[in-house]
Formats: structure tokens, sequence, C-alpha cells
């Protein structure tokens, strides 16, 4: 039962997180609007020469498209891999096919899995566009060839670590597609150990988003992120440990 407690831990954990998050803006806004409208008498905001708020918007959203996009990309890619690895999880104990049949299980575990290929190529594509922060093919393609937000950790300069994990991320990735494309059933074994690196995938990602990510750097995603990197890891030692007892 394992697979359901964590799923039901998730689905709990988001409604609350969420509800507490709305809440404590509702507040925040509500004393905001208050203090504002009793300390301010009425003000009369004279016209201003110049482009309209909705056009500078307009022009706001031309110019930074590729980084909305990345970010969004990010995010689907993020959470379809969660449920990736939980599903996959689930798929080799035999929790899944307590809420799916087999045929819709492993069918819904490609789907997601074609999800979250589509998602990373879109976000890296997008960095490419971007002007706000530049990437070439090189930086977005070999690791540590970016000058992104460089990490020292204890006094050692390790350079662009979190986009390297990213990169490293997508090519093991790469390789979990091409054996399953090709060996999946011609040389199963290989194809197992090949996708066991999915779980090294997670690890890799989980860092970047964390350290990279826009939307994760501060409040409810940023929570709701550790949570699900917490639940991963949880039914990746579990799924390792039921294989060392059956070795």
């Amino acid at each position: 039962m394992l697979m359901k407690r964590i799923l039901y831990f998730l689905t709990i954990t988001l409604s609350v997180v969420l509800t507490f998050g709305l809440f404590s803006s509702s507040l925040a806004l509500a004393a905001t609007s208050s203090a504002s409208s009793a300390n301010s008498p009425d003000i009369l905001v004279p016209a201003v020469q110049g482009p309209s708020v909705k056009q500078r918007l307009e022009s706001r959203a031309k110019a930074s498209w590729p980084w909305y996009i990345t970010r969004a990309a990010g995010f689907v890619a993020a959470f379809a891999l969660v449920i990736l690895i939980l599903s996959g999880v689930g798929l080799i104990t035999g929790y899944t096919f307590r809420i799916l049949e087999p045929l819709t299980a492993w069918a819904t575990h490609k789907a997601i899995a074609m999800v979250f290929g589509v998602a990373v190529i879109v976000h890296i594509t997008a960095l490419l566009f971007d002007k706000y922060v530049p990437f070439t093919i090189a930086t977005a393609l070999v690791p540590f060839a970016s000058n992104y937000r460089n990490v020292t950790i204890a006094g050692h300069h390790l350079g662009s670590l979190y986009v390297a994990l990213g990169i490293f991320a997508f090519y093991i990735l790469l390789a979990i597609i091409i054996s399953s494309l090709l060996w999946i059933d011609k040389k199963p074994y290989t194809w197992k150990a090949i996708h066991f690196l999915a779980y090294l995938v997670m690890i890799f990602v989980f860092f970047h988003a964390l350290y990279l990510g826009t939307d994760l750097a501060h409040g409810i995603f940023r929570i709701l992120w550790i949570i699900f990197g917490v639940a991963v890891a949880v039914a990746i030692v579990y799924r390792l440990s039921r294989k060392t007892r059956a070795t």
C-alpha cells in the first residue's frame, strides 16, 4: 500500500499548502489594501505621456516569451518526471495495477514519458531564443560551458554545476529513450540496467530545478517540489530495497 499512501500524502499536502498559500495571500492583500485606504487620502493621478500599461505589457511579453516558455516547459517536465518515477515504481511493485488496469497503466506511463521528453526539448530550445539569459547551443548542450550562476561550495569553484546537472540529465534521458526503442525486447537486461538511470535523472533534475527554477526559488512551489522530492526518494529506496531482498 506504499504507493497509495504516497499518493494520498501528496494530495493532502498539496491541498493544505495551496489553501494556506491562498489564505495567506488573501490576508496580505486585504491588509495592504486596508492600510493604504486608511492612511492615504484620495489621490489624483495625473496623465502621463508615453505608452499605456497595455502597450508596455505587450512589449514586455513579446521580448520575454522565450523565458516564459522555458519556465512553463520546465514546470511540466519537473512534475511529469515525478509522476513518471512514481508510476514506474508502481509498475514494478504492482501497486499501480491496483488503480489502473495493466495495459492502461503501461500506456499511461509511456504517455507521461513522451510528455516529459517533449517538455525537456522545448525547455532547452526556448533557452536559445532568450535574450535575458543568453544561451548558445554549446552552453545549452555542453556541461560546464555556461557561466550562468556559477557555484562555489566549501571554497571550491564548481562552475555552472546546476546547469550541468540538467545537461547530464538530458543525455541520460536520451540513453533511456534510445534503449527503450531498440532493446526493450531484444536486450531486456541491458534495457533494464539503463532504465535504472532514471533515478539518477530525478536526482539531477531535482537540484537543477531547486536552485535554478525561477518559480521554485521560494514560496509554495519550492515547498511542493521538496515534498515531491522526498516522496520520490522514499519510493526509490523502497523499490531498491525490494530488489535487494529479492536477490
